[in-house]
């Protein structure tokens, strides 16, 4: 990434602000909102409520357990927020679950609006009248708020900005970044309760240290994420094209 003219910017629509920066405050994402590599403002969506009480949900139509969120409290929550190019995910179970590909498209822009859901959810109206919205989930979980989706979002965002990391390349065998988990560790001692550390890694062969590593993550993104596997398998397989199959075509 190349070095930015305005710090990433985070605005994170909540019914709990206090819950921000939260552990973002901490660690290597702390020191880096301490520099200024990255903004975070928490906005409060009671307080585009238009009663007294300040109610931001009712009733689900039809019946049901549950609140739901109301889209006119919401639309003018996301009004508020200049977009300045930034886009806006709503985080819900019902979203894309997001990928590590998504992650930096998102790392390298100027930053993001982010939807907290709570109680059953969103009215179905605010996507219908703000399309541009990203509907996003973390997982197939479902968790109490967006809060803590939110905050998983942000994290994997700012380890990824210029200056946050150490080295520029510490993020670049990481699990999912090439579409396979990443090989497994292993550190001093080198034996430790019968176990020690693989030979070849002890070796100091750098090619074939290269190549124990790839071996290893294809194996075990073959048996532990088998759906990380096929998708993999099949990114890897490009059909032909036209020119390509017109000159096999040609040979005897």
């Amino acid at each position: 990434m190349t070095a930015r003219s305005a710090p990433f910017a985070a605005t994170i629509l909540t019914l709990y602000p206090e819950m921000f920066p939260g552990p973002l405050g901490h660690s290597i994402a702390g020191r880096a909102l301490a520099e200024g590599k990255w903004a975070c403002e928490a906005v409060q969506i009671r307080d585009f409520a238009t009663d007294r009480h300040r109610t931001v949900d009712d009733t689900p139509a039809g019946g049901g357990a549950g609140m739901v969120l109301k889209c006119d409290v919401l639309a003018r929550a996301l009004d508020s927020a200049p977009a300045a190019g930034r886009p806006i995910l709503a985080m819900t179970p019902r979203g894309k679950p997001i990928t590590q590909t998504r992650i930096r498209e998102l790392a390298s822009g100027p930053g993001a609006i982010i939807l907290c859901g709570r109680f059953e959810g969103f009215d179905e109206r605010l996507f219908e009248a703000r399309p541009e919205i990203e509907q996003v989930s973390l997982a197939d979980i479902v968790l109490s708020g967006g809060e803590m989706a939110a905050l998983t979002i942000l994290d994997a965002c700012i380890r990824l900005l210029p200056g946050v990391m150490g080295a520029p390349s510490s993020g670049a065998e990481e699990s999912f970044e090439h579409g396979l988990l990443e090989y497994p560790h292993y550190t001093r001692p080198q034996e430790w309760e019968g176990r020690t550390i693989p030979e070849v890694l002890r070796s100091g062969d750098h090619a074939k240290i290269a190549a124990w590593r790839k071996a290893r993550s294809e194996e075990d993104t073959r048996s532990r994420r088998p759906d990380l596997w096929e998708r993999h398998e099949g990114a890897r397989v490009q059909p032909a094209s036209g020119a390509q199959r017109k000159d096999k075509e040609r040979r005897p």
